[in-house]
């Protein structure tokens, strides 16, 4: 049965025109979603400023404990009905969407565990004359409005970690889900509003086009802006940004690997093909670039193909299927073109390289694709791995930092001095030594350097981004 959401926005009243949400894998109809035009926007950005303008009515952190512990337990008890919805919505197989709902209760804990320890500080006083006589401290406040919006791929994971750091802050947020996904961000503002949250401090939305999204993240009333989704929209909204306006984006990348020749190649198989194909791709620090020594490249190679081609594809709902449908069926054909003009340049195809069908496509592994065709300068975003023979290690240093994304990279030795130099020399955030590119837990760093992004990422580091630290100074003579 088609399931019908309603706007989200208080006292707003919904377009005429109904979103549709459509499984993936086979097109099915899901549900309706209506969608907030310009008047609907600026009802919600007027609610959460008028909301943050009212200093003595923000919401206490005891409350937001309160609110945020309740949501997780909310969460935990329909465990398996969410990991269901996200699957069917998202595509993501439903063994990996159960591990993402449980990082998304995990996500709200962390959000309630880092509200409970972070403190202010003290700014030394009396050092000198001028600061005689007076002590200095720091507390938190939230930045003030939040919007976020955020991308398909995670469709609760990434809302909580946009979301739960506004509210434990104590920041009014308006979220916009990508439209392709939008079931599992209003599932969790239910659940927020269900555990005590009033329905202004969070405001789901789908808006009706384009020039009202832009309109949104540029607004004068939006303190903090919260982006994930692709480089191109991501640093034209930020440019848009008005004056004062804060910001965090979060974008892609090509994830580099490196595997020396004494590497273990029986562990590092099962671990790259993890990372590579894990949502179909649709990662944005999914496993790419795999530069080999050429001692080991073609058996490493040929091992991946053997693995990838025994991946079961299908439905994401089933609980035997390993890797599901790409987002819209576009992108499978998008991916086919980027193989075929790879083969064509010179690649050799060692698995897959075809849909199955509209909506997916085999787990592909090529062998050499040239180093100017797109597989291997861009984002692929899809179930494509690409291994590189490589002669001198400087050479795959040189080629795995040669573009414009840099996130997360991954390196596979014995040898700690390798591990360690190569840590150092590669243009990421973040170097995974013996673990594949995806490897992520929500309390750590997650930074996109250069195009890929702006700011960190991980729940404490989005509360510092989403709060400022006053200072008061207290002159007295009794000090």
């Amino acid at each position: 049965m088609t399931q019908h959401v309603g706007l989200m926005v208080p006292e707003a009243k919904p377009d005429s025109r109904l979103a549709e949400v459509r499984a993936p894998y086979d097109g099915g109809l899901i549900a309706t979603v209506e969608q907030a035009d310009w008047t609907a926007v600026d009802t919600a950005l007027q609610t959460a400023r008028d909301l943050f303008g009212d200093r003595d009515g923000w919401l206490s952190p005891g409350k937001r404990v309160e609110i945020l512990s309740r949501a997780a337990a909310i969460m935990q008890r329909c465990r398996d009905d969410l990991a269901l919805e996200a699957a069917a919505e998202g595509g993501k197989p439903l063994i990996d969407s159960k591990v993402e709902v449980d990082r998304a209760i995990d996500g709200v804990k962390l959000c309630v565990e880092h509200l409970r320890t972070r403190a202010g500080r003290e700014i030394p006083m009396s050092l000198n004359p001028a600061s005689a006589g007076r002590v200095a401290f720091t507390r938190h406040e939230p930045v003030g409005v939040v919007v976020a919006f955020s991308a398909f791929n995670h469709p609760l994971n990434l809302i909580v970690h946009q979301v739960g750091p506004a509210v434990a802050t104590g920041c009014p947020v308006i979220v916009k889900p990508a439209e392709a996904t939008p079931l599992a961000c209003m599932r969790f503002v239910e659940i927020l509003r269900e555990a005590g949250l009033a329905e202004g401090w969070c405001q789901p939305l789908l808006t009706t086009d384009l020039e009202v999204a832009g309109r949104l993240a540029s607004d004068p009333r939006v303190d903090f802006f919260s982006f994930i989704g692709s480089a191109g929209v991501g640093w034209m909204l930020r440019a848009r940004l008005a004056p004062g306006t804060r910001c965090a984006l979060e974008h892609g990348g090509a994830a580099p690997v490196i595997v020396a020749a004494d590497a273990d190649i029986d562990d590092a198989g099962p671990l790259l093909v993890k990372g590579g194909f894990y949502h179909a791709g649709q990662v944005c620090v999914s496993v790419q670039r795999i530069f080999a020594d050429c001692s080991i490249a073609r058996g490493l190679a040929e091992g991946l193909a053997e693995r990838a081609g025994s991946l079961v594809v299908g439905n994401p709902t089933e609980p035997q299927t390993e890797v599901g449908p790409l987002i819209r069926a576009a992108e499978v054909k998008r991916v086919d073109e980027w193989v075929r003009e790879a083969v064509d340049g010179g690649g050799e195809l060692l698995c897959g390289g075809e849909p199955i069908s509209e909506s997916c496509y085999k787990p592909t592994v090529l062998y050499d694709p040239p180093h100017d065709a797109r597989v291997s300068r861009q984002e692929i975003f899809g179930p494509v791995l690409c291994v590189y023979p490589f002669d001198e290690i400087d050479d795959a240093v040189g080629r795995a930092n040669g573009l414009p994304y840099a996130f997360h990279a991954s390196v596979f030795t014995r040898s700690l001095d390798v591990a360690l130099n190569l840590s150092r020399r590669l243009n990421a955030s973040a170097v995974m030594v013996n673990d594949h590119t995806a490897f992520r837990v929500d309390w750590m760093p997650f930074a996109g350097l250069k195009r890929s992004g702006l700011g960190v990422g991980g729940i404490p580091a989005t509360m510092s981004d989403m709060e400022i630290e006053k200072m008061t100074v207290i002159r007295s003579k009794a000090l």
